[in-house]
């Protein structure tokens, strides 16, 4: 069974960073293409990061220089650290799994948000 927990939201000032967590289990995550999405309150899911199989990275143009995303193959956990936080970032944090075409698989998200 594949499971995808994150962690990691919370409450931090404009600025400010957070590192959210991705922990893995049921798959190895270095087989596949893992991806962070967020989706703030009225608006719809939005892709933020990626990282895929082969170590390639892919980021939402609105967050590149701010955000990297990484992967632990010891702990099949992939991470987010998000740094210069805005406002308008506030949302529930989601981690998926899958391949080039979709992701088949998503965490219960983690919220993020980000006071001015």
């Amino acid at each position: 069974q594949v499971q995808l927990v994150e962690s990691g939201g919370g409450l931090v000032q404009a600025g400010g960073s957070l590192r959210l967590s991705c922990a893995v289990s049921g798959r190895t995550f270095t087989r596949y293409t893992m991806g962070w999405f967020r989706r703030a309150p009225g608006k719809e899911r939005e892709f933020v990061a990626a990282i895929r199989s082969g170590g390639s990275k892919y980021y939402a143009d609105s967050v590149k220089g701010r955000f990297t995303i990484s992967g632990d193959k010891v702990k099949n956990t992939v991470y987010l650290q998000m740094n210069s936080l805005k406002p308008e970032e506030t949302a529930v944090y989601y981690c998926g799994l899958g391949d080039v075409a979709s992701y088949n698989y998503w965490g219960q998200g983690t919220q993020v948000t980000v006071s001015s």
